[in-house]
C-alpha cells in the first residue's frame, strides 16, 4: 500500500488545563487535496501547526511523509520536504517577484527552477514587478510559489484566498488544482465552504478538539447536508399550513416555505395541494452543501474572518 502523506493517531494537545486537540485520528493520502475545517477555537490551527513541525503534541502519534514529528532528527530533514503558505503572506516589498523567489530559494541547498515556478503560478509576465505593486490575488500566487520553492512533496495552504475578490479566488483555485495535477499533496485550511467543496478530495471537520466528520465532500453532504429542499418563495403562512398537512418536516425562512424532498413525487404532491388552495408560489430547488454540513455539525456559520455567526 502507498504510504499516507499524513497519518495522525490519537493526537492530543494540552495548554495547561485546556485540551485544544482531543484525541483526533485521520489520514491524508499522497496526491490529494485535504481540507481541514473548523470554527475558531476548535483546534484546527493547532493541529496544522503540529503537522508543520511548529508545535509539539502532548500525546498521540503523527507521521508526516513517513517521519515522526516528535523525532528532532527526522524533523530537520522533513522541513525540506514540506512547503507552507501562512495566512498572511508577507515578503520584501521593494523586491520584484523574481527577486523574492530567488531570496527564498537561497534558503535551501536545492530548489525548484525559478522560471518554472513563475509559470506554475501564472506570474511569468510579472517577474519584474515589485511585490508592493501586485494585486492581492497576485501576492497570494507569489506566496504559493514561495511555498513551492524547495519543490516540496506536501504543501500547507492556510486560508490562501482570504480577502480576495471572487475572480482572484477562482484563479487561485486553478493554481491549487494544478498542484494536485503535478502530484503534490495539499492540506488546505479555509473559511470558505465553497472552496473546500470545490477543491478537496476529502474534508475533515473539527469541532471542540475532535473530528466531527471525515469523508469526501459528496458523502458528507449526503450524510449531513439535509438532501434536496424545495423552496416555495413567498408561500407564507398559507403554504406552510397546507404543506404541514401532508409533510411533517416543513419550515419557514421569512415568507419562504422549505420542504425537504426525496423525489419528484413529493414536489408534485406539494404543488397539487397548494394549487387547490389557490397558492401559486415560485418554486426553487436547493441542494445540500458543505456549508449546510458545517452548520449542522458545528452549530455555526463562518464569516470571511472565521468568526461564528
Amino acid at each position: 500500500m502507498t504510504e499516507a502523506a499524513v497519518a495522525v493517531q490519537g493526537l492530543v494537545k494540552r495548554y495547561g488545563d485546556l485540551k485544544a486537540v482531543d484525541g483526533i485520528t485521520f489520514e491524508t493520502q499522497r496526491g490529494e487535496i485535504f481540507a481541514l475545517l473548523g470554527p475558531n477555537g476548535a483546534g484546527k490551527t493547532t493541529t496544522v501547526e503540529i503537522l508543520e513541525c511548529i508545535r509539539h503534541q502532548t500525546a498521540g502519534k503523527v507521521l508526516v511523509l513517513g517521519s515522526d514529528v516528535s523525532d528532532k532528527n527526522a524533523v530537520r530533514k522533513l522541513k525540506s520536504r514540506i512547503g507552507v503558505l501562512p495566512q498572511e503572506f508577507r515578503t520584501l516589498e521593494r523586491l520584484t517577484v523574481r527577486e523574492n523567489l530567488q531570496f527564498f530559494a537561497g534558503m535551501y541547498d536545492e530548489h525548484a527552477d525559478i522560471g518554472g515556478l513563475l509559470e506554475v503560478v501564472g506570474l511569468k509576465d510579472k517577474a519584474r514587478v515589485r511585490f508592493s505593486n501586485l494585486s492581492g490575488g497576485l501576492k497570494q500566487r507569489l506566496g504559493i510559489a514561495a511555498a513551492l520553492v524547495n519543490d516540496p512533496e506536501l504543501i500547507f495552504l492556510d486560508e490562501p484566498t482570504t480577502g480576495l475578490d471572487p475572480e482572484a479566488r477562482r484563479e487561485t483555485w486553478k493554481v491549487i488544482q494544478d498542484l494536485k495535477a503535478k502530484g503534490k499533496t495539499v492540506i488546505l485550511t479555509t473559511h470558505y465552504m465553497e472552496e473546500a467543496e470545490k477543491l478537496a478530495d476529502h474534508i475533515g471537520i473539527i469541532v471542540k478538539g475532535k473530528i466531527a466528520a471525515l469523508d469526501t465532500p459528496a458523502n458528507l453532504v449526503k450524510a449531513y447536508g439535509g438532501g434536496n429542499v424545495a423552496v416555495f418563495r413567498n408561500g407564507g403562512d398559507t403554504a406552510f399550513g397546507t404543506l404541514r398537512r401532508f409533510f411533517g418536516n416543513v419550515s419557514m425562512e421569512g415568507s419562504d416555505v422549505l420542504l425537504p424532498v426525496e423525489n419528484s413525487k413529493d414536489i408534485q404532491v406539494a404543488l397539487t395541494a397548494l394549487l387547490e388552495r389557490g397558492v401559486q408560489p415560485d418554486l426553487a430547488l436547493k441542494s445540500g452543501t458543505i456549508e449546510d454540513v458545517f452548520l449542522r455539525l458545528s452549530g455555526v456559520r463562518m464569516t470571511e474572518a472565521g468568526d461564528a455567526r
